[in-house]
């Protein structure tokens, strides 16, 4: 589920009334979902959800022989390594503290990898060398933070990113071998964040992204190694352009570009010539991946919706072909998927009842090679729900899209319950991954709805933008119509449904118990907001920096900040509300929870609230994985199921 809080917040134009322009699709009548029959359809043991293991950060080894991953397998994200053609991991560190950012050093001698301390997001660079030994801390900077790292050519070099503490903005910089960090760039303006992407001319010159921290535009850069002497290659007002790749004749970027259409597709930019040359036109978005070692192909990442595929686009003949994954979500992984002698990709493919697995994909014959069996075996897919993408139309004529979880086996007599899920962001996307919740709660009759709201992105900019001062307004709205969607359906008991959510989803779950208190019978959020007025006094400075460029400060734009909080309207809740919470969360912190819990217990609601130490936004840990899924569970079966 993506929570990060990495999108427009507030604005100063008044709420929408006339229906949103998104990609033409035909509307589902509610009446054509159908629960399947389905004989081998069962409640799944929530341990064994819970302690399914998952796939993190990938890279491969400089050989090739190899691919390191960070995974869970111990109930840590520790880094492991395996054959590239399969093998049983073997563990190359221990730790409690999750481990990921992984980068090959080009001699072969050392896995580079990240790691925060209990979730708190500030991050040293840590190695370990390849054919197993000591871990080695490689920075030690308690006020920076350093990830993103992009191996160089030659003498050691990696690029990375860089944040102050006391800073929003971060920095390109280097890193030399002996932990020795030389800063390329000096941002002043703290709406924007640098991120290196890739090395050119030999390990002379880094191409780069400047991002505006509101996600609004991102240009090109060129920086020159030696000087730190930045050039601009594409940059427009409002307008992103992201570098993926260079061409190995060093004449063409791959670039993700929303210019002109308003929606992210994949390009050619030829530097010398300035010309652009495009992939044939899809309603949905795009993103450009990278070049094939053979300079033949670019590999794109092309949405469907709610599902993307990879798809290989032949540079000579303009001819794209999709890749053999079966439909679902299905992505690149790794700071470079592509393995040494460029015929294999690192992919990983997902659905509502397929967990992500990594998979080894070769580009000659469009073979696919398991590389992980994370799973436990009672979530085999003809166990588990599947999903179905539905279109509905919301209060103002917007279509609004929707993955359905529908169980099997259950009767259209209206009795059933139901949970909406509003996701992260409020940028983010729902796409057709797994979810362990959804996957919970279908096995136990439950039907799930996980709409993407206005402000989603996937369904152009006009889409993205729509909630800008109306945070908890109209995506709300969009939200209570998915539930009206499910009650249509003839299943659900409108009555028995709940609301669950984490970070911008736990605020969407506190505005909506609180804003519309008669809709949903009972809600769990995770590390929502309740009041912006404290989120801005005690977030992270890039999140703060974040907030003003958007919303002012609280004392430039009270009303805003009142009508944007669910402190607002939470005398109204009479849902049983559950809060779960990490300690350490920078991005929404613990003082949330807090006041969310003081408010409703003192107004004699039933609330629950807890709070998991050592851990950030998202719980890392296995044992909190384990006990916020059962606390959600039967939490949602105390107050919507039948006594």
């Amino acid at each position: 589920m993506r929570l990060l809080i990495a999108a427009v917040l507030l604005c100063t134009t008044s709420p929408l009334a006339a229906q949103i322009a998104t990609p033409d699709r035909p509307v589902t009548d509610p009446k054509s979902l159908t629960s399947p029959a389905n004989p081998d359809a069962r409640a799944v043991p929530l341990d064994d959800i819970g302690n399914s293991r998952s796939v993190g950060s990938t890279t491969w080894s400089a050989d090739g022989k190899h691919v390191y991953l960070s995974t869970n397998l111990t109930g840590r994200f520790n880094i492991w390594r395996t054959d590239a053609d399969g093998s049983w991991p073997l563990q190359m560190t221990q730790s409690d503290d999750s481990q990921g950012g992984l980068a090959a050093s080009r001699d072969g001698k050392w896995i580079y990898f990240t790691q925060d301390n209990g979730g708190d997001e500030y991050y040293d660079i840590y190695r370990v060398p390849t054919s197993g030994g000591a871990v080695e801390r490689v920075t030690n900077t308690p006020t920076l933070s350093e990830r993103g790292l992009v191996p160089g050519p030659s003498n050691g070099l990696m690029a990375l990113s860089v944040k102050k503490k006391s800073e929003a903005q971060s920095n390109v910089a280097t890193i030399d071998s002996q932990g020795n960090v030389k800063a390329l760039t000096a941002e002043t303006d703290p709406q924007y964040e640098w991120s290196p992407r890739l090395w050119a001319d030999g390990g002379k010159t880094l191409f780069a992204n400047r991002e505006k921290v509101d996600s609004t535009s991102t240009e090109i850069w060129r920086i020159d190694v030696a000087s730190g002497k930045a050039t601009p290659v594409l940059l427009k007002a409002n307008t992103i352009y992201r570098v993926q790749d260079l061409s190995a004749d060093g004449q063409w970027l791959a670039v993700t570009t929303d210019a002109d259409i308003g929606r992210p597709r994949a390009g050619l930019y030829n530097i010398a010539a300035k010309k652009w040359k495009w992939l044939n036109p899809i309603p949905w978005d795009q993103q450009a991946i990278s070049f094939t070692h053979d300079g033949k192909s670019l590999i794109v990442e092309s949405s469907n919706d709610l599902r993307t595929m990879l798809v290989r686009y032949d540079l000579a003949t303009g001819t794209e072909t999709q890749m053999n994954l079966p439909a679902g979500l299905n992505f690149s992984t790794g700071n470079d998927s592509r393995s040494p002698d460029g015929r294999s990709l690192l992919v990983v493919h997902m659905g509502a009842n397929v967990a992500g697995e990594l998979n080894r994909y070769d580009l000659t014959d469009d073979s696919v090679r398991p590389l992980t069996q994370l799973s436990v075996a009672s979530l085999r897919p003809e166990v588990l729900a599947k999903s179905e993408m539905v279109t509905y139309k919301s209060f103002d004529g917007t279509l609004i899209s929707a993955l359905v979880t529908m169980p099997a086996n259950l009767k259209r007599d209206g009795s059933n319950p139901a949970i909406v899920l509003p996701h992260g962001g409020p940028t983010g996307k729902t796409e057709d991954y797994f979810d362990d919740i959804a996957a919970a709660l279908a096995s136990r009759g439950y039907i799930i709805i996980a709409p993407n709201f206005r402000g989603s992105t996937g369904y152009g900019k006009t889409f993205q933008t729509a909630n800008y001062d109306d945070l908890g307004g109209g995506d709300l709205k969009d939200t209570v119509a998915a539930k009206n969607f499910l009650v249509e359906s003839g299943y659900v008991d409108s009555k028995r449904v709940g609301i669950f959510g984490g970070s911008y989803g736990g605020f969407m779950t506190l505005m909506a118990v609180g804003k519309t208190p008669d809709e949903f019978a009972a809600g769990v959020q995770w590390f929502g907001i309740i009041n912006w007025r404290t989120m801005y006094r005690d977030m992270d400075e890039v999140l703060k920096a974040y907030l003003r460029s958007l919303m002012g400060t609280p004392e430039e734009n009270p009303a805003g900040y009142d009508r944007a909080s669910p402190l607002t309207y939470i005398k109204n809740a009479k849902a049983p509300l559950l809060t779960i919470q990490g300690e350490n969360d920078i991005r929404v912190p613990r003082g949330q929870a807090q006041e969310v819990h003081d408010i409703l217990k003192a107004k004699g609601n039933i609330v629950e609230t807890v709070y998991y130490p050592a851990e950030g936004h998202g719980f890392r840990k296995k044992e909190n994985q384990i006990d916020s899924l059962r606390r959600t569970v039967e939490w949602f079966d105390k107050y919507l199921k039948p006594k």
